[in-house]
């Protein structure tokens, strides 16, 4: 598009449309944040804080199931009311299963971590905020990840920066 001297516009048929528009002032007033058309709007900050509690409540449901299995003693989660003695390969196999439940405890405390903070953003109003650059996360990032505090272009920049990791022949 070209605006000629005498202030009329002309479209340039050689160009493709502009993809920016611009300041929704409508989200300013509302959110307290600028925000370009197609990004995170107060319906989708809504809606994005009802499927990160829904998510929470999964978790910590989960997180509750997990505990009762995994510190019940083998006699009582197996269902095994003799006194006979153990196998060791048996020991082994509690273990293994007890160490796993604990590491997806810990996965999901972690998440529920990321969540909590998540939605003190959305009370401060910097949810949807990159922390690294200061820029809006996708939303498309955001529907696969609520939680997400970075944004993908920050994460490729990060990983651009860091060292290659080095490999060790043994």
């Amino acid at each position: 598009m070209n605006i000629k001297k005498n202030g009329k516009v002309s479209k340039d048929k050689n160009k493709s449309p502009e993809k920016t528009t611009p300041l929704n002032q409508a989200d300013k007033k509302t959110t307290g944040r600028t925000s370009r058309a197609g990004k995170i709007s107060e319906e989708d900050i809504k809606r994005f804080k009802e499927i990160l509690l829904t998510k929470r409540q999964q978790l910590i449901g989960d997180m509750d199931h997990l505990t009762e299995g995994a510190l019940k003693p083998r006699s009582e989660s197996s269902g095994d009311l003799s006194s006979m003695p153990i196998h060791m390969a048996d020991i082994g196999s509690d273990n293994f299963e007890q160490e796993f439940s604990l590491g997806l405890m810990q996965n999901s405390r972690n998440i529920v971590k990321e969540i909590d903070e998540a939605l003190k953003r959305i009370e401060n109003g910097t949810y949807g905020i990159c922390e690294g650059t200061g820029k809006p996360i996708s939303k498309a990032r955001l529907k696969l990840k609520p939680w997400a505090k970075y944004s993908i272009e920050y994460l490729n920049q990060k990983e651009a920066k860091s060292p290659p990791l080095k490999v060790v022949d043994e």
